[in-house]
């Protein structure tokens, strides 16, 4: 037997492995302590499975867990289980080789074993205990294995070599002992909240919010003595406080949880509300997992930080959370929804921080929205008023689906609610269409800055004149909506500012065109002031009660869409709309008149000034020039006035 410490040389290259680890394999130094439970969970797994087959490997009844025991004052951190151990064999193999994976050999000799069921074991890679050298100088690993007397002592400093002793007195499983880098005091590298320094792993906050955050679930208690001041002339008092929940809800059938688990199961999950909707889901065949999502109630602070436009989903492999807001399970668009997924079967990368692009992934995505799509539309059917709340809340989200390419079929626009020019509160697509007069060949959209200036629109006048009810949308989301959503159920979507009236016929419009032929000389007097602004001025079909509207091109972009994007510092190109006049407004036949009698009038330019700037203050926008706008209406007041 061997009774004094042996020096050895890593295999693999260690050096430069170590320093892939070290700094580039983890974007985050707290990983560590997850790569550590989850090799201590595991170890507690190969316990209980080996006790299964081999007697006196452990006492019956005996807690299996894990301790965790910051002391800063020696500047230390350890790890304990009383899982399996390890032998000087299993160290010098599992710790003296990188990437030599001591699970993976596990697992391949319980297959080879041709055992049916094995163990949920996380590591697969090897790597993952090395993660402790991002906040320690030195590693000191104590183990004795479950049925030998013989422990061993591991130690290294991570600089190529490591050592390895007998060891007398030591417990089963394994006790590792973290010598934490210093402090960083004085450092550039040091954050000015302490995210680089490595002793504030021996905070027991910090620890409790570690452990909750990414092994909350480990199926092992994960404790640590704390200290609990006393009343008031007492002694503080010191307690074992367990660390973990150890409560995977979705690992549990769906008639065994309760309403109230669920909820309280959210409440951990977001910190606030209830849910409004939830799914459990549990996928079997050649690609299994489990999920557990929560559509809220409320929407969350920072839901439209662009920062956070992501899912709220987190992936979990075997308990242990490998991947918070993982992007690949679900699109930006249903980043309102929150909760779990766990699967054993998704291709991780080396480090486990993320998953890879893979076919299985994107199925389970798929899977997802489909569900996830389904329980709205439930929703949707079976309780109209909370479904209104839902899209009140989450409605533009929804809408981004769409812009993204998402309504197969129809499956997002069938969900979607809107304000309508029948002023009946929220309406669906098919209801919209259901109310049209028979023989209505496509539905009327108007977009607008609100609501209220949607419906005060003269836009609306035809359309309500023939008993149609129009869209009105005025989400910033919608006018990129519409690129993508163009038709509904086989009819088209119009825009019912852009483009010659669709609701003349031929012979009307025929009548139309004449008679603006004939007031040419008119209607040009009319467009000389604002030539600027605008690309003609024609007869209306639309208009009903208004004087004038402003009319955009097939397929250009609204008005309030132009200002947004030029907000925003887009350079547009200078677009001119068309000033439709209503030949039979008393206005416009004043005007008229007035040219007749004197085709050279300046007052007929300027009326066509003020028409301009109506019909800009009518769709929410100021008129060219605001000043000559408001002296142009006062003299006209004050004309009218004397007369």
């Amino acid at each position: 037997m061997t009774t004094q410490a042996q020096t050895h040389r890593f295999e693999a290259e260690v050096r430069q492995v170590l320093d892939l680890v070290i700094h580039s394999l983890y974007s985050h130094r707290e990983v560590f302590l997850r790569e550590l439970l989850s090799n201590a969970s595991d170890a507690l797994d190969k316990l209980r499975h080996e006790a299964l087959t081999t007697q006196g490997l452990m006492e019956e009844g005996e807690s299996l867990g894990i301790v965790l025991d910051p002391d800063p004052e020696a500047g230390a951190l350890r790890i304990a289980d009383n899982g399996i151990g390890m032998s000087r064999e299993d160290l010098l193999e599992n710790l003296g080789t990188i990437a030599s994976s001591g699970t993976r050999r596990f697992l391949d000799a319980l297959r080879e074993q041709g055992a049916q069921e094995s163990p949920e074991l996380i590591g697969r890679f090897g790597v993952g205990f090395y993660s402790v050298f991002m906040v320690a100088d030195e590693v000191t690993v104590e183990t004795r294995r479950a049925g030998s007397d013989e422990g061993w002592r591991w130690t290294s400093k991570g600089d190529g070599e490591f050592s390895v002793e007998p060891a007398s007195g030591l417990p089963r499983g394994t006790v590792i002992t973290l010598q934490l880098k210093p402090s960083p005091e004085g450092s550039e590298d040091a954050d000015a909240d302490g995210e680089d320094d490595p002793r504030r792993f021996l905070d027991p906050w910090t620890l409790r919010q570690l452990v909750r955050r990414w092994s909350d679930f480990v199926e092992y208690p994960i404790q640590m003595e704390v200290e609990r001041p006393g009343a008031e002339g007492e002694e503080p008092t010191r307690e074992i406080e367990t660390l973990n929940t150890q409560k995977p809800l979705w690992t549990r059938p769906k008639d065994e949880v309760t309403t109230e688990e669920y909820e309280e199961f959210f409440g951990h999950l977001a910190g606030w509300g209830k849910p409004l909707e939830t799914l459990h889901l549990r996928a079997e065949g050649t690609l299994e997992y489990t999920a557990l999502l929560y559509v809220p109630e409320q929407a969350p602070f920072d839901l439209h930080d662009p920062a956070k436009a992501k899912s709220r989903l987190s992936l979990y492999a075997r308990r242990v959370r490998i991947q918070e807001e993982c992007e690949e399970l679900l699109p930006p668009w249903l980043r309102f929804v929150m909760g779990v997924v766990e699967s054993s079967d998704l291709p991780l990368n080396v480090s486990r921080e993320s998953i890879q692009s893979d076919a299985r992934v994107r199925q389970i995505r798929k899977h997802l929205v489909r569900k996830v799509l389904e329980a709205l539309g439930r929703l949707l059917r079976d309780d109209r008023k909370a479904y209104e709340g839902f899209w009140e809340t989450f409605g533009t989200l929804i809408k981004e689906g769409i812009w993204s390419g998402d309504d197969e079929g129809g499956r997002i626009s069938k969900l979607c609610l809107f304000r309508t020019s029948a002023e009946e509160g929220w309406r669906t697509l098919a209801e919209v269409k259901e109310a049209q007069p028979e023989g209505t060949e496509s539905l009327g959209v108007l977009v607008a800055p609100d609501l209220r200036t949607a419906l005060a629109s003269a836009h609306l006048e035809a359309p309500r004149a023939a008993g149609q009810e129009v869209l009105l949308l005025v989400d910033p989301v919608d006018e990129w909506m519409l690129q993508r959503l163009n038709e509904f159920d086989g009819m088209p979507l119009r825009q019912v500012d852009r483009g010659d009236s669709s609701l003349e016929d031929e012979d009307e419009k025929k009548a139309r065109e004449e008679r603006e032929g004939a007031d040419k000389g008119f209607l040009e007097a009319l467009k000389g002031s604002v030539d600027e602004w605008i690309s003609a001025v024609r007869y209306s079909a639309r208009l009903k009660e208004t004087p004038a509207v402003l009319v955009g091109d097939e397929g250009a972009w609204s008005s309030h869409a132009e200002r947004m994007l030029r907000r925003a510092g887009h350079e547009l190109p200078p677009s001119k709309r068309v000033l439709e006049v209503n030949p039979d407004h008393p206005l416009i036949k004043g005007i008229a008149q007035l040219h007749g009698v004197d085709a050279n009038s300046p007052r007929v330019a300027e009326a066509g000034e003020v028409l301009l700037g109506q019909a800009l203050i009518r769709e929410g926008q100021t008129p060219p020039d605001p000043a000559r706008f408001a002296t142009l209406v006062s003299e006209l007041l004050e004309g009218s006035l004397k007369g």
